[in-house]
């Protein structure tokens, strides 16, 4: 009997391509996103067909796809085209840890692997647990305040907050984490970081590097605990910055390290 599921799926985005190869079923991937880390062997084995924000709408078409998958409103516009040509296209939005585990169950069943992705998000919630249990036993809990993007200042989302909080620390802007546009996370400027006084600094500028020696600089900021002790850190876009597994494992591993590095010295 043929198999019903989609069978030349393009991956507008890097989690789906995570989850796929996560549970053998990467062979459905006929083309990925530029930005595409996660395994390693997905960029040599698929062609790159987008970014975020803009996709090869040609070539994606001479893939011939029976699905594309992305996320956000950012590629509504990606989505528009290709459903203009015929392609059905899968847009998720999901911005919490619990979105997350939601997105691999769901994108399991569409391609017809329901149990791996049962078992694989069951591995992703038991590691959540155990450094959650792991983080409750520090001695102390840091304010932490995380950086998206420096110009303008952007805060963190949802899950990053999430797993700041599961990581032993708290996050400093909860109802800015909320909110799920980043322009809608933009402080007007860095006095309110200045006022509720971080001890910890986490840095994922989205396709660049962070810099934790022009934060230091920024006026006032000298006052901040952070600042002052020199806890600015860089947690790598890769695993932090998409809605994927990533975040869950290697995001919140490397998280979870520095808050505890502060809370025991």
């Amino acid at each position: 009997m043929p198999d019903p599921f989609p069978q030349r799926i393009v991956c507008l985005t890097e989690e789906p391509t995570e989850v796929l190869y996560a549970l053998g079923e990467e062979n459905r991937i006929v083309g990925i996103s530029g930005f595409t880390v996660r395994p390693p062997r997905a960029r040599r084995e698929n062609p790159k067909v987008s970014a975020f924000t803009s996709a090869k709408i040609g070539e994606i078409l001479k893939l011939e796809p029976d699905l594309a998958i992305g996320f956000s409103d950012v590629q509504a516009d990606i989505a528009r085209e290709l459903v203009k040509a015929g392609v059905e296209v899968w847009i998720s939005n999901h911005r919490s840890v619990d979105g997350i585990l939601a997105y691999i169950r769901r994108l399991g069943a569409m391609v017809g692997a329901h149990a791996k992705a049962e078992d694989y998000a069951r591995r992703a919630e038991r590691h959540v647990a155990a450094v959650r249990a792991v983080a409750a036993k520090l001695p102390r809990r840091p304010r932490v305040y995380f950086e998206e993007w420096d110009e303008p200042i952007i805060t963190g989302i949802r899950w990053v907050a999430e797993l700041v909080r599961v990581a032993g620390g708290e996050d400093c802007f909860p109802e800015l984490a909320r909110e799920p546009l980043a322009k809608r996370r933009i402080l007007p400027d860095g006095d309110e970081v200045v006022r509720r006084a971080p001890d910890i600094i986490l840095g994922s500028w989205c396709g660049k590097r962070f810099r934790p020696e022009k934060v230091a600089a920024r006026p006032g900021w000298n006052a901040i605990p952070a600042v002052r002790d020199g806890e600015l850190h860089e947690i790598k876009s890769p695993v932090i910055l998409q809605p994927g597994p990533a975040a869950l494992f290697d995001g919140l591993d490397a998280i979870h390290a520095v808050i505890a590095a502060w809370a025991r010295r």
